[in-house]
This record gives structure tokens, C-alpha cells and sequence, in this order.
């Protein structure tokens, strides 16, 4: 199958736009037009995991950590982000990376994150902005319903867990086309009034090419009266961290002890017990401190992330309990994520987890 097929795919899913901005998120080596004949997947592309795509056949690396973040001004292998790529190259392997923007999906890490520890009732922590935008657009009343289910088909009208939403007002239009017009409705040269109905509708931004061209293809005016405006509401299904409620509450120790056995961790960092219960729960995968607030005020009892500073533990103020479980247990069960994901759409591809282990933090006990 070709690139693109998968990448279109993962990214119908999971959209570049949700990325963060310092990320680099996307096809990094590669020809969208290559065949694939498999892929392994990974947390971390580093040199090890290039040597064992190579040995097991798979041409398609797909890891959620970026193996470039920064641009590369040379490739000499000077150090392991260029030797990768260069090695990757030179064995014509993909290299794909599905990061942040994995991350700020409802369905995503955070929430591979609660289900192993059990949390019900849950919902983004910090909703992005700035992902919607809003079209209004004017159609007589007899075509409106065709109109409407383009739009619809297209991806607009979804709102959480709605879809074929849509605001509908009824009105009247004036319009007078000049001797080069070809009007539906009306007489060249003589104004006209046409009952229409005004129709709105909401939609992601990754998704306005289509809608437009849903709605040039379906609207039956020669000249459609359309306007677009950038919406400030916050994407309630999409950004940063998860928070959610364990069946029951836990005496703080024994919930820290859960922590660890259900995430792996070889060690659990947190900030003083602070004698409450813990019942609401707050996640976030990888670097999570700058959620703290957050999390705080959305009256979490614990905050489960990693990569906390010192000083930063002291930011708790005895309101929760920070857990930094450490950056790769966090995130060490998104391969699992990624090839289920992938397996669901492509049932006969083939697609394997690394048999590595590419934490390069260890611990002395």
C-alpha cells in the first residue's frame, strides 16, 4: 500500500494542526507515494529501532516522539538524530511521527493513560482554542436539505458528541445579475428577491477545504454568498492532559501504589501526602507540569505525569498530590495505541511493535 494511504489515515485521526507548535509532527523521511510493505512502530526512532526495521523487512517506522525537532542544517552524522535519518535514507525507510497531536485527541495517550488506571467520566483537561470556525451561507429554501447534508457529509456540523448540527433561519435575498450572469433564479438585469434560508454551521479547521468545496458543488446560485468566521471556543474533545474518577476513592498510598503497578513505573516521585482521598484524577503523558493549574482547578485530587522540577513540586501548595512516574512510563504504552489504531483500519497490513526498549533513563535501586 502507498504512504500516504496510512499517513492520510493516522492524520484523519489524529490532525497536524492539533500539534503543538514547537512539534514537528507528520512524515519527516519519505515519499507519500512509496510502497510500504511494513511497518514497525515505536515510542522513540533512535538508531537501534532503524536496525531492527532493517533486520524484520519493515520500510515504515512510525514512532510518536519526532526524531527532528529542530532543522537539520548538515547531515554528516555528527550525532544520533542525523545518523538516523541518514541511515534511514540510505535503506529507503519512512520515518513518521505522530507526537503532540496524538496527545490532544480525546482518544489518544491521556486516555490510554486513564484506562489503565481506571478512570470513568472523562474529558480533556485543556481545550484548545482556536480549531473552529463557523460558515454561514444563504440558499433558497427548496435546496437548503441537499445543501445541508453535503455540508453535513463533508465534516461540518459536529459538535462533541452531535454531529448534523446546524442553525437555520428563514429570509429573504435581493440580487439583480448583470448581462454576463446566468442566474438560477431571476431575470438578467431585473432585482429579485428569493425567499433563502440562512444556514450555520460549525467545523474544524483541517476540514474547510472540503466543506467549501461541499458547498460550491451543492449550492445552485452561480455566485454563493458565504461567510467564514475564526470562532474562539474552546474544542472540548481536543488538548492537553485528561482528568477523571477512579470507581471508588483510595486511601493516597495505596492510590500511588496503583499508579505504579498499573503504569509500570520503576519509581514514583510525588509531593507530600496530604491526607485527603483520592478520588478525581488529572494525567497528563510526558512533560505535564505546566498543567498544574489546571489541574488544581479543575479540583483534582492527584495530577499523574512526569518531568516535574524540583521547585515545581513545591507549586502543589498541599491542593493535590503530584506522581511523576517518569516520561517514558507515561507514555510507554502508545505503540500499543498506535497499532491497534492502525490494525482497526488495515486489518491485513503488515505492522509490528519493537521489541526494544528505548528508555534512556535507568534506575539504580
Amino acid at each position: 500500500m502507498k504512504l500516504a494511504e496510512i499517513t492520510n489515515y493516522l492524520e484523519s485521526i489524529a490532525p497536524l494542526n492539533y500539534q503543538e507548535d514547537y512539534d514537528n509532527s507528520g512524515l519527516i523521511v519519505g515519499d507519500p507515494n512509496m510502497e510500504i510493505r511494513a511497518a514497525l512502530v515505536a515510542l522513540d526512532c533512535v538508531e537501534k529501532i532503524v536496525d531492527e526495521a532493517i533486520s524484520t523487512g519493515c520500510n515504515l517506522i512510525i514512532t510518536h516522539h519526532p526524531i527532528v525537532f529542530k532543522g537539520l542544517k548538515k547531515l554528516n552524522g555528527k550525532n544520533y538524530v542525523e545518523r538516523v535519518v541518514l541511515k534511514a535514507i540510505k535503506n529507503n525507510i519512512a520515518l513518521y511521527a505522530i507526537h503532540t497531536n496524538l496527545d490532544s485527541i480525546h482518544t489518544g495517550v491521556n486516555a490510554r493513560i486513564c484506562e489503565r488506571l481506571g478512570l470513568t467520566g472523562t474529558k480533556v483537561l485543556s481545550p484548545k482554542t482556536g480549531l473552529l470556525k463557523k460558515l454561514v451561507t444563504y440558499c433558497p429554501q427548496a435546496q437548503a436539505e441537499q445543501l445541508r447534508s453535503a455540508l453535513f457529509y463533508a465534516g461540518a456540523g459536529n459538535i462533541g458528541n452531535y454531529s448534523e448540527c446546524s442553525f437555520n433561519a428563514d429570509g429573504f435575498g435581493t440580487f439583480k445579475g448583470n448581462e454576463d450572469s446566468d442566474p438560477f433564479v431571476g431575470e438578467k438585469g431585473i432585482r429579485h428577491r428569493e425567499n433563502e434560508v440562512r444556514i450555520e454551521m460549525v467545523y474544524p479547521t483541517q476540514a474547510e477545504r472540503k466543506i467549501l468545496l461541499a458547498l460550491f458543488e451543492n449550492h445552485p446560485y452561480e455566485e454563493v454568498a458565504y461567510d467564514i468566521y475564526k470562532l474562539e471556543n474552546k474544542h472540548q474533545l481536543v488538548g492537553s492532559g485528561m482528568v477523571g474518577w477512579l470507581e471508588y476513592d483510595m486511601d493516597a498510598y495505596d492510590f500511588l501504589h496503583l499508579v505504579k503497578d498499573r503504569m509500570q513505573a520503576k519509581v514514583v516521585r510525588h509531593t507530600d501526602v496530604i491526607g485527603k482521598r483520592i478520588k478525581k484524577v488529572a494525567v497528563c503523558g510526558g512533560s505535564g507540569s505546566f498543567l498544574l493549574r489546571e489541574a488544581i482547578a479543575a479540583g483534582a485530587d492527584a495530577f499523574i505525569t512526569a518531568d516535574f522540577k524540583y521547585h515545581e513540586f513545591f507549586d502543589a501548595e498541599e491542593k493535590l498530590i503530584i506522581a511523576d512516574i517518569g516520561h517514558f512510563e507515561t507514555e510507554q504504552f502508545t505503540s500499543n495505541l498506535l497499532l491497534e489504531i492502525i490494525q482497526k483500519k488495515f486489518t491485513n497490513f503488515a505492522i509490528r511493535l519493537t521489541e526494544q526498549n528505548t528508555n534512556p533513563i535507568n534506575y539504580l535501586f
